[in-house]
This record gives C-alpha cells, sequence and structure tokens, in this order.
C-alpha cells in the first residue's frame, strides 16, 4: 500500500515542486512502510533514504520511490539536497504540524528550496481512508474484540487495575496486534471518573464498575474501543447513568455520516446527556478521527465545524463521570458513508455484569 500518488496530485493545488516527509505516520501513510527515513515527493517521482538498519526491507517492499541508502559521508540532507537540485525542485511542503523548530532550521540551512507550511495536504489525504486503509482498520477492530473477549474471562476481585490493564496487552498481541495504539485505560471504582486515568494498583472489587480503553495497531493503523462493565450487581443509579451513555451513543452514531458538520454529531449525544441530567458531566468530545495516529481530524466534537468526509473513521465515545464515586464510557469505531455509517466494533454494549 502506498500513497504517493495521491500527495503528488495533490502538490499543483497547493502550489508546491515537492512535499518533504519526515514523520513515521507520514512516511507510513506515503509508502506504507516506516523505516525512520526521510521521503521527498515531487509531482513525477519520490526518493527516500533509510540507514542500514531498515534498507533491505526497504528495497523489498517500496515499489513507488527511489530508495537509498545513507551513509556517513552522505546523509539524509545531502541525499535530500541532491535530489532537489537534481530535479530543479524550488518550492516544497513539509509537515509544518511534525517538525520541531529545530529541525526546521538544520532543514532550511541544509537545503536549496523554500520549506512552506503544507500539514494540511496529508491531513486532508488521511481524513478519508480508501478501501485497503479500512480493510486494515476492520482487522484491527476484530482483534480488539478478541481482546475484550478473552478479559472478561480474566477479571475477577483482587485483581489490580495494570494486571488487568497488563493482561489486555497480552490479549491484543495474542490474536495479532502488532503493538498496542495506546496504553491502557483502566479505570476502578471512584477512578473511573477520571477518562484518562492512568492503571495503578487500585483493587478491583465487586459493586465496582471498571471501564477499559484500548487498542492495537495493524499495519500501522490503529484500533479503539472502551467498555464499561460491572463487577457484582450495579446500583440502580449505576444501570441509570449506563443506559443514559449507551443512549447518548447511539444518538450520535445515528446522527454520524459523511457531510455534516463534528459539531452536528456531538450535539446529538450530547443533547441525549443534557436530557437525561448528565450534561456537566460530560466532559470531552464525542470522538475523534483515527488511523496511523490515534488521534487525527477532523473531530466530532462541539467547536468542529469542518465536515467530516466520507471514509473518515471517527470514534463513538460519549462518557459520564461523577467525581469520587464511578464513570461510564462506551466507545465503537465508525465509518462514515453517504447515507450514515459502518460500525466496526462487534462487542456487545449492553451492559456486562461480571
Amino acid at each position: 500500500m502506498n500513497h504517493i500518488a495521491k500527495i503528488a496530485s495533490k502538490l499543483p493545488e497547493y502550489g508546491l515542486d515537492a512535499m518533504l516527509i519526515t514523520s513515521s505516520s507520514g512516511e507510513r501513510y506515503a509508502l506504507g512502510f516506516h523505516g525512520e527515513g526521510l521521503l521527498l515527493v515531487s509531482r513525477d517521482g519520490a526518493h527516500y533514504t533509510t540507514d542500514g538498519r531498515y534498507i533491505e526491507a526497504a528495497q523489498e517492499q517500496i515499489t513507488h520511490a527511489q530508495v537509498s541508502l545513507v551513509t556517513a559521508g552522505s546523509g539524509h540532507l545531502a541525499q535530500a539536497r541532491a535530489y532537489l537540485e537534481e530535479k530543479g525542485l524550488h518550492n516544497v511542503g513539509f509537515e509544518s504540524g511534525e517538525m520541531t523548530v529545530d529541525a526546521h532550521r538544520r532543514y532550511t540551512q541544509e537545503l536549496p528550496c523554500i520549506l512552506t507550511p503544507a500539514q494540511t495536504l496529508l491531513d486532508d489525504l488521511r481524513a478519508s481512508k480508501d478501501e485497503e486503509e479500512q480493510a486494515i482498520m476492520r482487522r484491527a477492530q476484530e482483534i480488539t474484540d478478541e481482546a475484550f473477549k478473552a478479559i472478561l474471562n480474566f477479571i475477577r476481585p483482587g485483581l489490580t487495575e495494570r494486571e488487568i490493564a497488563a493482561r489486555l496487552v497480552y490479549e491484543l498481541m495474542r490474536h495479532g496486534g502488532e503493538q498496542v495504539s495506546f496504553d491502557p485505560i483502566v479505570a476502578a471504582g471512584p477512578n473511573g471518573s477520571r477518562p484518562h486515568a492512568v492503571p495503578g494498583d487500585q483493587v478491583v472489587d465487586t459493586g465496582m464498575f471498571i471501564t477499559m480503553d484500548f487498542g492495537c495497531k495493524v499495519q500501522g493503523y490503529c484500533s479503539d474501543m472502551t467498555r464499561t462493565v460491572a463487577l457484582g450487581q450495579p446500583t440502580q443509579e449505576m444501570e441509570e447513568v449506563y443506559a443514559a451513555v449507551l443512549s447518548a451513543q447511539k444518538a450520535g452514531i445515528n446522527a454520524a455520516r459523511g457531510g455534516v458538520t463534528g459539531q452536528e454529531v456531538d450535539e446529538a449525544a450530547r443533547r441525549c446527556l443534557r436530557e437525561a441530567g448528565y450534561g456537566e458531566y460530560f466532559t470531552h468530545s464525542f470522538g475523534h478521527s483515527l488511523g496511523l495516529d490515534i488521534h487525527e481530524s477532523p473531530n466530532a466534537a462541539p467547536s468542529e465545524q469542518r465536515i467530516l468526509p466520507v471514509g473518515a473513521v471517527i470514534s463513538a465515545e460519549p462518557g459520564v463521570y461523577l467525581p469520587g464515586r464511578f464513570g461510564v464510557r462506551i466507545e465503537d469505531v465508525l465509518i462514515l458513508t453517504e447515507n450514515g455509517c459502518e460500525d466496526i466494533t462487534r462487542s456487545p454494549k449492553d451492559l456486562i455484569v461480571l
């Protein structure tokens, strides 16, 4: 998989002769390969440099770019400079949202070109996933569903959040994940009111909610999922909060489609929680785009005025967090279509009591 042609086709629209790609996710998107290298995409070609750790794999896997080995005497920037001079490339876009100030200073000093901020070129392309990307993300979600099924058989009173988190990582890898999308969140009892709680020594016990947020990567693409389960019989209040969050998620999913703004999708879920009396306890957005990075754009958020494109992959994760008591979050992943969305998360969402 590669997107060299898509990037090249966008260069005239941005008035660019070439695009400089240096981030790991940008490199993976463009080439379908990651080797800590430097990529230049011009209107009629591409040049990629990497070192001896990756050169053999790069030469085998990369078919739409010239691949060169960097050495002590011929580094990334020296080879990039030679390519720019050979092709007569002057206006070069760069990943302005990814490059550090120090890196920009170094590239400006050593490359014979004008570096033009062009983060939106890649962001706009990556916002809509093609069929191959969608297929990979479906596989990543399948693995995440399998890990959830396995963790339900593992959880029991007396375990710590950290032990459950470690087991989640194991199950994700055991079922085919290449690495985790992010460090898992496991929050039990009162820790559940913290949306991004860090798993610690909190022991899970009967009467607690346990919120688990986790995912894996397949070919660089992320999955993401959250489920809140009850260990032992929950209270009536816990059941009511769970039902409210589930209703809000369904409302947001029903509103999600290509061609609407992220604000519209978020509001559909937020309205549901306001009407249930929990609006003030929904403290984050309904969802975010994901792909090669776990957080991409555009988002399904209160301030998001951008249109969600067909092919966008977004999370659907409303939550209610009662400080110091408990929290509930339910998260699926959606692929947006012209007429709605496809929910690619298959795990059950009705409250599970262990």
